[in-house]
């Protein structure tokens, strides 16, 4: 790639003294210096805390070496950022950024191109965004991108709110709404594993597949975030977002090109196909939990109701399994369930795609288990596929057992595998937002979960805590598949003999 060719920009990243952008902004950032991926770039870090510039570099150079595990060409790398103490209110303190702005983009020759990361509490995105139209900062004769980090409101119409303030001052093509899941490689993956493989496309509905499950499990608690999770909950943490995404791309139709506004649209149809669910219907379709105390490798772990600013008699879920059911052609009678939770019993990100039993199986056996075939997509910790398949036993006697073929990135090319928030931001510079969710997708998810967060809000929920920590969560979420005839597969991993 020439220099011409590469993306240039002005990244000023607000909350810039905060754990985002130390533990994966900076990393990331540098990795694309690293890989000379960019062209001309500076960085201006900004933040309320009172830093010196040579204090701010101190603090990149620090962060690059513990989340990135590097020093090559370091100096010259933190000799690229900048930094401006602020307040998010104070309009002078934006024409100060402004002039600082420009000055860099003639110093640097950036064409007037900004990068504007809101790497910080969502009750100033409206704010900035108000300001930096205000105070002409995204007057420029280059391109101008904000990038946002979820939460984006925490309803519809919050969020509603939000995009209003905001498209005062970016269109919706100059918005870019991370969801970093939509960064990782495995998630990209979906897409290529179900649109280029002859294979898979042909059984992509409801003639062929019996469920499909997501699952995105911590084993961590909610550490630090107490305050953060007790306004969220894990419906809108995890499901709004990071789940519904990943259910809309193993639900959409193919695009007819492989461009970002035919994606997003096919990802919309998905979601408008979602069943709606009435007030009176929650409790069929989905079902909540709270982490109690547990002991996890000799070590007793707090439940979450004594964790640090939380609520002793809280009514928030920290697990969530539910049921989607879209309703349309191609998937009318599938259910999609979704689980996540914390203080799990193990950290995994996967989807299984379960097919359904061929109508007369000449190797079934009484009192004998025929596993059904599975598409395993492992997304974190470790990345790949698994395709679960019968065989013959060795031997004289036809008899079947499960194999399984299997593709891990992890162990192939993890070493060339871009993190999901440098292959993000490297997309918001190209200008490239597939990757990144389109208001109406934010829109409809949030109208679909407002309607739980509405019945659990004004419901006790008499069981909490009802699962231990380190545990696969409360048997409701059993309960929930049981009603179908169906059952979680606990497939965390790579199977030794794959």
């Amino acid at each position: 790639m020439t220099t011409a060719n590469k993306p240039t920009a002005l990244i000023v990243i607000f909350g810039a003294t905060g754990d985002l952008a130390k533990r994966k902004l900076f990393p990331s950032i540098y990795r694309l210096f690293q890989k000379e991926k960019m062209g001309n770039f500076a960085v201006v870090g900004v933040a309320r805390r009172p830093l010196t510039e040579e204090e701010f570099q101190a603090n990149v150079k620090d962060s690059v070496t513990t989340f990135a595990g590097a020093t090559e060409n370091i100096d010259e790398f933190a000799s690229h950022f900048y930094y401006h103490s602020h307040d998010v209110t104070n309009e002078a303190s934006y024409i100060k950024l402004r002039e600082m702005a420009e000055s860099l983009d003639e110093q640097y020759e950036l064409s007037g191109n900004r990068i504007f990361y809101l790497a910080m509490a969502p009750e100033f995105f409206g704010t900035i965004a108000e300001q930096l139209k205000a105070q002409n900062l995204t007057e420029t004769k280059g391109y101008k991108r904000l990038v946002i980090e979820k939460p984006f409101g925490t309803s519809f119409d919050s969020a509603q709110i939000l995009n209003d303030k905001i498209r005062t001052a970016f269109s919706e093509d100059e918005i870019y709404r991370i969801d970093h899941y939509l960064g990782k490689e495995m998630v990209q993956n979906i897409e290529v594993i179900r649109f280029s493989n002859a294979l898979f496309e042909p059984l992509w509905n409801s003639r062929y597949i019996s469920n499909i499950q997501v699952t995105s499990s911590e084993v961590l608690g909610v550490e630090e975030r107490g305050r953060y999770y007790e306004t969220s909950g894990a419906l809108r943490d995890m499901v709004q977002n990071h789940l519904m995404q990943m259910v809309a791309l193993l639900a959409m139709e193919p695009p007819i090109r492989l461009e970002t506004e035919e994606i997003r649209s096919e990802k919309v149809r998905a979601l408008r196909s979602l069943r709606p669910l009435k007030k009176d219907e929650v409790g069929q379709y989905f079902v909540r939990g709270q982490y109690d105390e547990g002991v996890v490798d000799g070590e007793t772990l707090p439940a979450y109701r004594n964790e640090h600013m939380v609520d002793p008699n809280s009514n928030t879920e920290t697990f969530v399994a539910g049921k989607l059911m879209i309703d349309n052609f191609r998937w009318a009678g599938v259910p999609f369930y979704i689980r996540t939770g914390k203080r799990m019993e193990a950290k995994s990100t996967r989807i299984v795609v379960q097919f359904k039993d061929i109508p007369m199986n000449l190797y079934y056996k009484p009192n004998e288990t025929l596993n059904p075939n599975l598409l395993v997509i492992h997304i974190q910790p470790e990345e790949g596929i698994t395709l679960h398949l019968n065989a013959k036993k060795s031997g004289k006697n036809i008899e079947t057992q499960p194999v399984q073929l299997a593709y891990s990135s992890s162990k192939v090319d993890r070493i060339n595998t871009p993190e999901a928030y440098e292959k993000l931001l490297f997309d918001s510079m190209r200008g490239d937002a597939t990757n990144f969710t389109h208001w109406d997708e934010v829109a409809l998810s949030w109208k679909f979960v407002d309607t739980i967060s509405e019945v659990w809000e004004n419901t006790k929920e008499t069981s909490f805590p009802n699962y231990p920590a380190g545990s696969t969560g409360p048997k409701s979420a059993d309960q929930l598949l049981e009603e179908d005839g169906n059952f979680w597969w606990h497939i965390d991993k790579f199977e030794p003999n794959c």
